[in-house]
């Protein structure tokens, strides 16, 4: 498929780039954008997911209808896969081609409570879009919102047209962030009944926490103060009263609730 495939500008089941919610989100991120080229177009739209919805780990969607564009349009926050089919929708509906692609991705910053949540720091079908401009393909994620990136020290992801936008492979610090291990491809449509089966078996306990619809605090990613210390230093911290993780590095992610 290339970028003069009808099926990357189509509306889909789970990309309904026609539905009114995306028509009005596309609208709402481009106000006053009349003159703008595709590509700052684009631009614009990308931002608008990453930072309009907050990213949410904890709540992942476990039926079909949760990753629909036009439902996830209306929802405050959400995570990779969802966020990356609203842009692909958004995409299209200002007339940029685009599919909704996965990979899996090690995640080597982590939270207590998401570690233990999943049971593993890999990620499968982290979702990402790939779209072009002027026959060209980029690959961008707008999974993480800038405040929570600043807040983990992680480098803001800046999609400017010229290159990819994906999770970079270390943190602002020099440690190791990102490690993609698996590409497995881009779709007109994304196969969700393929992905919630391998979702509920590869996170049984994230699976069925979201099935309860159990509500999950975690300062990490609800806007507490978070410092990488390491192992071996830990009195700082334990004077503020943090929760710690070891996330597969040299370093414990220390999420303090409050400002010190």
């Amino acid at each position: 498929m290339n970028s003069s495939a009808p099926a990357l500008l189509a509306s889909t089941e789970f990309v309904d780039c026609e539905s009114p919610e995306i028509r009005e989100f596309v609208s709402r991120s481009l106000d006053d954008a009349r003159g703008l080229s595709e590509t700052d177009r684009a631009i614009r739209l990308f931002d608008a997911v990453r930072d309009q919805i907050r990213y949410n780990p904890f709540d992942i969607g476990t039926t079909v209808d949760d990753y629909r564009a036009s439902r996830i349009a209306g929802k405050p926050s959400n995570y990779c896969v969802p966020k990356a089919i609203l842009l692909t929708a958004a995409l299209r509906a200002a007339g940029i081609p685009a599919a909704v692609g996965f990979a899996d991705v090690r995640n080597h910053l982590n939270s207590p409570k998401l570690a233990e949540l999943m049971g593993t720091d890999l990620f499968i079908y982290h979702g990402y879009v790939a779209l072009w401009l002027d026959g060209r393909q980029f690959k961008v994620t707008p999974a993480f919102n800038t405040e929570m990136c600043e807040r983990f020290g992680v480098r803001q992801l800046v999609f400017d047209g010229k290159s990819d936008a994906l999770f970079h492979e270390f943190d602002a610090n020099s440690h190791r962030h990102m490690e993609y291990v698996n590409d497995r491809g881009w779709f007109a449509d994304p196969p969700i009944e393929q992905l919630l089966q391998e979702f509920r078996t590869t996170y049984p306990k994230l699976w069925q926490s979201s099935i309860d619809r159990v509500p999950v605090r975690d300062a990490a990613f609800d806007g507490g103060r978070v410092v990488l210390v390491p192992s071996g230093c830990l009195a700082y911290c334990t004077a503020t009263r943090p929760t710690f993780s070891r996330a597969m590095t040299s370093f414990w992610i220390c999420a303090v609730p409050s400002p010190i």
